[in-house]
């Protein structure tokens, strides 16, 4: 997944075996032959406000069965028909990504790296998405490669056509999501009025772009792993995973900064200096009138970004810089300290702008909505359902 040599990767959301995967690894150390000073770590944060604090939840729970959970990726383009990449669309149930990744590159003799894909996705769901298999001599038919996937991998195949390139990591648009919250103690027309309203909050005001549990953890076990590594207090061996744990600690201040930004009512309105991003085109520009742009805002034309950190991140100036060098302060990071873990940095939209459709289900009440790519299905629903306690 990653690419280059230092730590500007964006890891996606991996499955709960990191910490077993972590646990099978060697421990961490202290790197060897450098005199660091031992600093305590800061201590986290890692409540998220609610948008929608003045409304009462729905309670309840997700994936009580795989169909309750359902994702369909958005592609950023089809394939053309010519090419040495078979792009074979797959509908798979209770399978992570990397097992139907590493399945087909057994089936067809290849290495996983011949593999490719737009995204990872959820395990404990109905998931469908594109994966690229490399045939440099181009000797198989789409027909025979959909016959032989369904007949010895437990998949459907949707379709498959060959294309020019590898999909890449981020080669989305975005993922489509019907997801059935079940459990409910409340009648389903209640559950689902208060759900009603909740959407109509959102999509009047957006959705703080958290990063989801599933990233960032529950007890801040891989926020204090990612510290560490980057204060140069310890080190690991496997750098894959290294890398991940630093991520995850980046993950962790761009979600402190979204929630600051909530506290202290800032979430409502651009501040002098922000750098936004269009919706519709992906423009970056900085903002220098704040009154001029938040007609802007408040159509969901643009969003204020927030950072990434990392030392060749863009800045922002103004109010909008001094939020950001804040969070870094209160963490014991600098810019310098990137620099020198050469953790170049990026930006993200700071809010998301779905449009959610609510419907009563059998068992309980079905949100449907679609999610640019980096946003996660969990902080959407965490309004709905507010089940999570100190937030």
């Amino acid at each position: 997944m990653s690419r280059g040599r230092g730590f500007g990767v964006i890891f996606p959301a991996f499955s709960p075996t990191l910490t077993q995967l972590i646990s099978e690894r060697e421990p961490f150390k202290n790197p060897g032959g450098i005199n660091h000073r031992m600093i305590k770590p800061p201590p986290l944060d890692l409540s998220l406000p609610y948008l929608t604090a003045d409304l009462e939840g729905i309670g309840g729970r997700i994936r009580a069965r795989p169909e309750d959970f359902m994702v369909e990726e958005v592609a950023l383009y089809e394939p053309s028909g010519y090419g040495s990449h078979l792009y074979v669309n797959i509908t798979k149930r209770n399978q992570t990504t990397r097992d139907v990744q590493l399945q087909l590159a057994d089936l067809f003799n290849l290495r996983p790296r011949n593999i490719g894909t737009a995204g990872l996705k959820d395990k404990h769901a109905v998931t469908t998405q594109t994966f690229s298999i490399l045939f440099e001599k181009n000797d198989v038919r789409p027909d025979d490669a959909s016959a032989l996937i369904e007949g010895r991998l437990n998949v459907n195949v949707n379709w498959a056509k060959f294309h020019g390139n590898k999909l890449r990591a981020g080669h989305l648009i975005g993922n489509r999501f019907k997801i059935v919250i079940t459990g409910i103690r409340m009648p389903p027309s209640q559950a689902a009025e208060r759900s009603r309203r909740i959407a109509e909050t959102i999509h009047l005001k957006g959705l703080p772009n958290y990063y989801g549990e599933q990233r960032i953890g529950r007890d801040g076990e891989k926020v204090r792993e990612g510290w560490a590594i980057l204060q140069g207090q310890k080190t690991f061996n496997d750098r894959w995973l290294g890398k991940l744990l630093v991520s995850v600690y980046r993950s962790y201040l761009c979600n402190r900064y979204l929630a600051e930004r909530m506290r202290r009512g800032l979430f409502d309105r651009l501040l002098l200096g922000d750098i936004a991003k269009k919706h519709e085109t992906g423009g970056i520009f900085w903002v220098n009138d704040p009154s001029t742009e938040q007609p802007r805002y408040e159509a969901q034309e643009i969003s204020f970004t927030a950072p990434i950190y990392g030392y060749k991140m863009s800045q922002p100036l103004g109010e909008a810089a001094a939020l950001e060098a804040e969070i870094l302060e209160e963490s014991e990071m600098s810019l310098e300290t990137f620099r020198r873990m050469r953790v170049t940095g990026t930006r993200r939209f700071g809010r998301l702008t779905p449009r959610i459709e609510v419907t009563e289900a059998p068992r309980g009440v079905q949100l449907s909505f679609m999610l640019h790519k980096g946003g996660y299905a969990t902080t959407l629903l965490r309004e709905f359902m507010k089940t999570e306690q100190g937030t």
